[in-house]
């Protein structure tokens, strides 16, 4: 990760938040995010499998535990690093949310899903994978539906190493199987895959 003061990991906090909020009035929608001191601009198009496999999994999560709520696309930011992303599915004490503030503090939210783009999944498996510990998210769930992976794979453990801090384990799981990520459990045989001509 860049090298950057107090200071200027503030500044791109703040710099990332306002160009998210022009990006809410904008006719086509995009996500701001940031990782290794850049910020990156990415335009929002989900597919169908994609939006119903996020909608599937945030009725399971409200189910098993009614105190949270999970947002799907709202911009969560990390004041201690910098960082903002967008995930596709976060989880939050309903208690927790600030409906003053522009983004959610990441040091609040319990868990974060990803649903695998089909042409951009390196934000999804290498990005947000060395970020996320970094910005204190405990559980990461990475939804891959495409063609030639159909799996789910949970990571946990955010701990500081040698590498710096990352998620210390990880447990993979096809879909069919009965997902455990930390308090939930999650039924993966609804979850839909990409078709095969994409």
């Amino acid at each position: 990760m860049a090298d950057l003061t107090p200071e200027q990991m503030r500044r791109l906090h703040d710099f990332a938040e306002e160009l998210a909020a022009l990006a809410e009035h904008q006719e086509d929608q995009w996500k701001v995010q940031t990782t290794d001191g850049q910020i990156f601009l990415t335009m929002m198009s989900p597919t169908a499998p994609h939006g119903l496999n996020v909608v599937r999994l945030r009725r399971q999560i409200e189910a098993q535990t009614p105190e949270v709520i999970a947002l799907s696309d709202t911009n969560m930011g990390d004041p201690e690093t910098g960082l903002t992303k967008v995930p596709d599915l976060m989880v939050i004490a309903e208690e927790d949310v600030d409906d003053t503030a522009k983004v959610v503090n990441s040091r609040d939210v319990m868990l974060v899903v990803e649903v695998v783009s089909r042409t951009n999944s390196l934000t999804d498996i290498r990005d947000k994978l060395l970020d996320y510990p970094k910005m204190g998210i405990p559980l990461y769930v990475v939804v891959d539906p495409r063609k030639d992976r159909k799996t789910v794979t949970v990571h946990s453990d955010p701990s500081r190493g040698p590498d710096g801090i990352r998620f210390r384990k990880e447990v993979p799981y096809a879909f069919g199987e009965t997902v455990t990520a930390g308090r939930w459990s999650l039924d993966t045989t609804s979850l839909k895959s990409y078709p095969a001509e994409w």
